[in-house]
């Protein structure tokens, strides 16, 4: 059974790998740490401490699971091989819709997307409408709030 291809720029993997690093050497001795103190404390089946450092490790253990599910599964996106007017992974699109201010995106992997500072991923209906266009060329986009029709003003490697 083939699994999931994960995109993603190069920064964005070396973010992952750093996320790991972290709660595999860091978080986790802390959490085990807590454990060990919470047990101290006597009865475990009323010890709050003890319950909320085997929730938090429960929780951790599986972000570590996913990360390294992610990056064996990693496919790094080199925007080299793209045609530079072409939207694609790893790229800044700037588009703009009649009437509106032009809009930027950096479109990353799903892993990467942070909205609020204009990284969307590329499972968004935004993104997935945009992939393959070239400047100048007019997009729909379907949304959940509806349908909208921008134009390319701008591809860049970001």
């Amino acid at each position: 059974m083939a699994s999931k291809s994960y995109q993603m720029t190069a920064e964005g993997k070396v973010q992952l790998e750093q996320e790991l690093e972290d709660l595999k050497m860091v978080k986790r001795p802390e959490i085990i740490n807590r454990i060990k103190i919470a047990r101290g404390f006597g009865d475990l089946s009323e010890n709050s401490e003890y319950s909320s450092a085997k929730d938090e490790q429960s929780v951790m253990e599986s972000r570590i699971s996913q990360i390294q599910e992610m990056l064996q599964y990693a496919e790094v996106v080199d925007v080299s091989n793209v045609p530079s007017d072409e939207v694609s992974v790893g790229k800044k699109v700037t588009i703009v819709e009649d009437g509106e201010e032009p809009e930027e995106y950096f479109i990353v992997g799903s892993s990467e997307s942070d909205p609020m500072s204009g990284k969307i991923s590329n499972d968004s209906p935004i993104a997935k409408a945009l992939l393959g266009k070239k400047i100048g060329d007019a997009v729909e986009i379907q949304t959940p709030a509806g349908s909208f029709t921008v134009k390319i003003k701008s591809v860049e490697n970001a």
